[in-house]
C-alpha cells in the first residue's frame, strides 16, 4: 500500500523549490534536516526515496498525461509540445492528479489518491497504454514512445544516431528505453587477486544480496548497506560500476609503469587501475577539487595503495611533470575521464535527464577538447592516452575522438566502443584508446 499521505507531503516541498534540485543530494538533506524523512523505518523511508524517484523519471509523462487527458485524446503534436515543455510545469498540475499518473504507471493503488474522476482518468490511462504497446513494433519509435519511458521527444534524433552508430538492434533500442526507468545494480569490483564468487559468498555471510551475473561479475541487490560490511570497511571490495569497470580496464598499466589519472574525481577508476600495478611504479591522479582527492586518499589507504600521488590540476594548463616522468618523455598511459552531460547515468541520477540541453553540451565539448589536447602533451612515444565519458552522445564521443585524431596526426586510434546498457545492466560509457607513434613536439 502507498504511503501516501508522507509521500505528497515529501512531494510539495520538493517541487516548492526554485529549481528541480538534485534528487540524491536534496533528499539526504531532506533526512539530515528532518524533512519528512527523519526517523522513519528503513522500509519506509526507502519506499518514499524510491516513489520520488518514479515521479522524477515520469515528470514529463504525467505532464503530458494531464493535457492528453483534459483534450481527450493522446495524439498530439508532442514534438513541439515538448519545445515548450520544462520541469516547473508540474507545479500547475493538482497533486492528486499528478501522482495519479505515477501510480497508474507503476501499477500501484490509487484509492486513497482524492480525484472524483478516478475511473474516467484510469480508463483514459488504458487507451495510452494500448496505444504504447501498438507502437512496440513499429518501424521508427514515436515521441509518444520517448515520453512513456522517462525521454523527451526532442532527443529522437540523437538517439537514432547513437543506434546507428551503436548497431542497436530495434529490440536494444526498446530495451535501452525500458532500462531507463529502473534502477542498474550495484555493481562491485574484488580487489585485485580476490575471487569474485569468493566475495558473493563473504558479502552473503555478512548480510548483502550479493551474487555474479553469467559472466562471473559481481553484483548487490537489496540487503544489508555494503559500506557496514567487513569486507568494504577491510578494502577487498569497491562498489564501481560495470561500465566503469571497462573504462579502468582499457588502461592496461603494469607493474613498474607510469600513469596519470587527469580527472580522478573520488578515485573508482583511480583504484582499479592501480590495483594490477602491485604498488610498483607510479600513479597520478588530479583533478580540479581538492575535497574529492581527500576522498580518494581515504579509499586508497583503505585498498592498501602506497604508489599513488594526488594534487589539484586546473586543467588550464599542461601538467609540470614530476621528474621521474619527464626523463622517460611523459606517462606510459594517460586517462581523460573528461567532464560530461552524463546522459548514462540517468538511470542512477533521474533529475539530471531534465537539465539535458544543447548548450550545456556544446560547453562540455569544448572543455573535453582542451583536456585531450593538454593531456597528450604528457604522453611519452609508445605510450596510450584514453579518452572516456560517461555519455551516449555521439558528439562527446565518436565525434570528439575522430576531430582529436585529425589534430594530432602523432596519435593513432586503437580501439573505441560504447559499453553498457542496452547490452549490460548497467550505466552507459564510451571509451577510446589512441597510441602515440612519435613526438611531434619539437
Amino acid at each position: 500500500m502507498p504511503l501516501w499521505a508522507p509521500l505528497l507531503r515529501l512531494w510539495r516541498t520538493f517541487i516548492d523549490e526554485p529549481n528541480l534540485p538534485l534528487l540524491d543530494r536534496w533528499l539526504k538533506q531532506q533526512q539530515r534536516q528532518g524533512g519528512g524523512l527523519q526517523g522513519l523505518p528503513v522500509a519506509e523511508h526507502l519506499w518514499l526515496s524510491a516513489g520520488l524517484r518514479q515521479a522524477v523519471i515520469f515528470l514529463q509523462l504525467a505532464s503530458a498525461l494531464e493535457v492528453a487527458y483534459r483534450q481527450r485524446t493522446w495524439a498530439h503534436n508532442w514534438l513541439e509540445w515538448d519545445r515548450q515543455w520544462s520541469p516547473d510545469r508540474v507545479k500547475s498540475i493538482p497533486v492528486a492528479a499528478f501522482w495519479g499518473w505515477i501510480a497508474l504507471r507503476q501499477g500501484w493503488d490509487t484509492g486513497a489518491l482524492r480525484l472524483a474522476d478516478k475511473a474516467e482518468r484510469r480508463r483514459f490511462y488504458a487507451e495510452c497504454e494500448a496505444a504504447v504497446a501498438d507502437m512496440a513494433s513499429a518501424a521508427e519509435i514515436p515521441p509518444w514512445y520517448f515520453l512513456w519511458y522517462g525521454l523527451r521527444p526532442g532527443w529522437t534524433g540523437l538517439l537514432a544516431e547513437r543506434a546507428r552508430l551503436s548497431d542497436w538492434s530495434s529490440e536494444e533500442c526498446r530495451h535501452f528505453f525500458h532500462q531507463q526507468t529502473q534502477l542498474p545494480p550495484l555493481w562491485l569490483r574484488p580487489q585485485q587477486g580476490v575471487s569474485a564468487q569468493v566475495m558473493a559468498d563473504t558479502l552473503v555471510k555478512q548480510g548483502v544480496s550479493a551474487r555474479l551475473d553469467l559472466q562471473g561479475n559481481l553484483f548487490a541487490q537489496g540487503g544489508r548497506g555494503l559500506a557496514s560490511t567487513a569486507a568494504y570497511q577491510q578494502g577487498l571490495v569497491e562498489i564501481q560500476d560495470w561500465a566503469s569497470q571497462q573504462i579502468a580496464a582499457a588502461v592496461q598499466a603494469q607493474p613498474g609503469q607510469k600513469v596519470w589519472d587527469c580527472c580522478a574525481g573520488a578515485g573508482g577508476k583511480t583504484l582499479a587501475i592501480a590495483a594490477p600495478m602491485e604498488n610498483k611504479g607510479v600513479l597520478v591522479a588530479t583533478d580540479l577539487y581538492a575535497y574529492k582527492l581527500e576522498e580518494l586518499k581515504r579509499r586508497a589507504k583503505r585498498a592498501g595503495l602506497f604508489n599513488l600521488r594526488s594534487f589539484t590540476w586546473t586543467g588550464e594548463q599542461p601538467l609540470q611533470l614530476p621528474q621521474e616522468i619527464a626523463r622517460q618523455q611523459g606517462f606510459d598511459w594517460v586517462l581523460v575521464d573528461a567532464p560530461c552531460t552524463a546522459s548514462g547515468t540517468w538511470r542512477r541520477n533521474p533529475d539530471a535527464r531534465w537539465r539535458f540541453n544543447p548548450a550545456d553540451t556544446q560547453e562540455l565539448v569544448d572543455i573535453q577538447r582542451r583536456l585531450l589536447d593538454l593531456a597528450a602533451l604528457s604522453v611519452r612515444p609508445g605510450g596510450h592516452l584514453v579518452y572516456a565519458t560517461c555519455s551516449w552522445q555521439y558528439a562527446e564521443n565518436e565525434a570528439q575522438a575522430d576531430a582529436f585524431c585529425a589534430r594530432h596526426p602523432a596519435f593513432e586510434p586503437v580501439s573505441q566502443r560504447l559499453v553498457g546498457a542496452p547490452r549490460q545492466d548497467s550505466d552507459t560509457m564510451f571509451v577510446a584508446v589512441f597510441r602515440r607513434l612519435f613526438d611531434d613536439t619539437k
